[in-house]
């Protein structure tokens, strides 16, 4: 659902390519880069290192921070409860089952 959201309001499948490894991407901004490094690491480690923060309180304002992350783990909620029930893709999304995006 959020491919098929991102490309109706501009977001383009280069960019959405580019998410396996936005920081070698000049394709995202300083700004893009720490906000996906920042949600990377919300949803894969058990804390954000210091450093990291660090650096998104210099590109976030305090709302913004609160707004990311809770947009972050409002999504890793999502993702667990369609796990635990099983809920399969509705078939919007631009990722190929093998995956990759398509080019068209």
């Amino acid at each position: 659902m959020n491919s098929a959201w991102s490309r109706v309001h501009g977001v383009t499948l280069e960019e959405l390519g580019a998410l396996g490894d936005p920081a070698t991407h000049t394709i995202f901004s300083g700004r893009e880069r720490v906000a996906l490094a920042y949600a990377e690491s919300v949803t894969t480690a058990s804390a954000v290192p210091a450093s990291l923060f660090e650096n998104v309180t210099r590109h976030f304002t305090e709302d913004e921070i609160i707004e990311l992350t809770a947009t972050i783990t409002w999504e890793i909620c999502v993702a667990k409860f369609n796990r635990a029930l099983e809920i399969e893709g509705q078939g919007i999304c631009a990722v190929r089952p093998g995956g990759g995006f398509p080019h068209t």
